[in-house]
């Protein structure tokens, strides 16, 4: 039997698309689409095909020549050339493309620029969650873009766990800024990772600055007519382990790849678009990289395992966000004081909230985020509670986040108004026992912003009634404690040593 020839099944398909598109204005692809909802944006009508040559009506059929016979290629004639490796994986649905496929160029588009901008040369493809391997190196970076609401069966969602910790990045994109997808993303990232939130990625996250610097953005007016006036990119993600594996963007990136000329949708201006869309490669890419070479997969189910038993309890503070920045950093840090150390006490982890009862049960307090902390009215009460009989607490900023930064110094101010931090001598103990510590090594990025291999360790102690309450590291910890610091933080990566002597300091306090 014979098949269709492409260009016959490309046809069909576009008069397809085009009835469905025709009738969206009532409608649906299926029950429940969110196509009747507030902010849905409908996917544009694909576009009709070229008229016939101008001097053939209608109904006249022209029958070409032929052409001359075809020559015999020589062994030296020049091959076609390798086809380049895959980067991005566009995300099918079921539904037909009018639901993952409105703007059938933008990855294209964007590959054509990154390599126009860059010199590297990557392909895409097309595949459905059921085609997807859970080994990135197969598909780096998956792509899924829509208007519609959609959805994922439990194998899919254990699939895209899977390969998000082993290394993959995904972007989700709500087409011309439609809610329903975007709500959609947000409800499938919370059940793909319900243990981590989904957060609006601060302004000085790495993806915002692995390429182009990325401070503010030029919207559509549309976007403005909606009511969101701010000029700062709005893009969220899930963060595990310092990496952020997925983007969501609440804006429409698709229609600045495959421009879309329309004012009213809700999408980024086509220039914002295209650096957008090369940062969020160029991070992907070196995040990727480093896992390869890192070689490490946390399975943080497990890392409570980690932790020693012990005299001594150490809690990590869960507030509202992203309160645990690395799985096992803190349990490695623990281990490795009780190994290297002869002291008799012995520290072990565990997990509470401020406002849990058990919080003055433990004698220290550990404190970590990437982007902003915001403590309740009762968690700023029973810190300064806790803090006041002589409890005390161990903080950093996660891979030296700024964000974080900020939002520590003012939760210290609403927990000790009028205070102000005190920087330790460098004859402190601190930096003494166990560990004699001059210098520390900056990681690549520390390097590169202050143009020194080996750095001076910067810490920050809040004192109450004269006694040391607070130990706070602007510069990320947790990274160097797991051995593997991402490429963006701002950190050490030998604070190993710096953990221990703030532990020792714990101790002899």
């Amino acid at each position: 039997m014979r098949t269709a020839s492409p260009c016959l099944r490309r046809c069909a398909t576009s008069l397809c698309l085009a009835l469905l598109a025709g009738s969206l204005g009532a409608g649906i692809i299926f029950d429940g689409d969110g196509s009747g909802e507030p902010g849905f944006v409908a996917p544009p009508r694909p576009k009709p095909p070229p008229p016939p040559p101008a001097n053939i009506s209608g109904g006249e059929t022209l029958i070409p020549y032929p052409g001359p016979p075809a020559q015999p290629q020589s062994r030296s004639e020049k091959k076609n050339p390798p086809r380049p490796p895959v980067m991005f994986t566009k995300l099918k649905s079921e539904y037909g493309e009018i639901d993952w496929n409105a703007r059938p160029n933008d990855l294209s588009n964007l590959l054509n620029a990154l390599k126009a901008m860059a010199d590297v040369n990557y392909d895409c493809e097309n595949k459905t969650f059921a085609e997807i391997n859970p080994d990135p190196e197969q598909n780096p970076i998956l792509y899924r873009s829509g208007h519609f609401h959609w959805h994922l069966n439990a194998r899919d969602k254990a699939t895209l766990r899977e390969y998000l910790l082993r290394g993959g990045t995904l972007i989700l994109n709500a087409g011309m800024g439609s809610k329903p997808f975007y709500d959609s993303a947000l409800r499938i990232m919370g059940e793909v990772f319900p243990e981590t939130p989904v957060q609006r990625l601060a302004p000085d996250h790495a993806v915002f600055h692995a390429y182009y610097d990325i401070d503010q953005v030029q919207y559509r007016p549309g976007v403005r007519a909606s009511g969101y006036t701010s000029n700062e990119p709005w893009i969220e993600g899930v963060t595990i382990d310092c990496r952020t594996v997925c983007f969501i963007s609440r804006f429409g990136m698709e229609s600045g790849w495959d421009p879309y000329e329309d004012d009213n949708i809700l999408a980024y201006a086509p220039e914002s678009a295209q650096r957008l869309g090369m940062n969020i490669v160029s991070y992907a890419s070196t995040i990727q990289n480093w896992t390869k070479q890192v070689a490490k997969r946390v399975k943080y189910e497990d890392a409570a395992d980690v932790s020693t038993a012990g005299s001594m309890t150490i809690a990590q503070v869960i507030y509202e966000g992203e309160w645990k920045t690395r799985h096992v950093g803190l349990s490695m840090l623990l281990k490795e004081f009780n190994r290297k150390t002869e002291v008799p006490v012995k520290f072990a982890g565990r997990e509470l909230r401020l406002t849990d009862p058990a919080l003055f049960d433990v004698p220290v307090l550990y404190l970590t985020g990437h982007d902003t902390l915001k403590l309740s009215a009762a968690e700023i009460t029973a810190l300064r509670a806790y803090l006041s009989g002589g409890g005390m607490l161990v903080a950093e900023a996660c891979c030296g986040r700024q964000a974080f930064d900020r939002a520590f110094r003012d939760v210290m101010s609403a927990v000790f108004p009028g205070s102000t931090p005190e920087t330790p001598p460098r004859n402190h103990a601190v930096f003494a026992i166990p560990n004699a510590i001059r210098h520390l090594t900056a990681t690549d990025a520390l390097r590169q912003a202050g143009g020194q291999s080996m750095v001076e360790p910067e810490l920050l102690f809040w004192k109450h009634e004269g006694h040391l309450a607070v130990v706070y590291s602007p510069r990320g910890l947790a990274g160097g404690w797991e051995l593997a610091p991402i490429p963006y933080s701002l950190g050490y990566t030998d604070s190993l040593l710096l953990g221990e002597n703030i532990l020792m300091l714990v101790l002899t306090r």
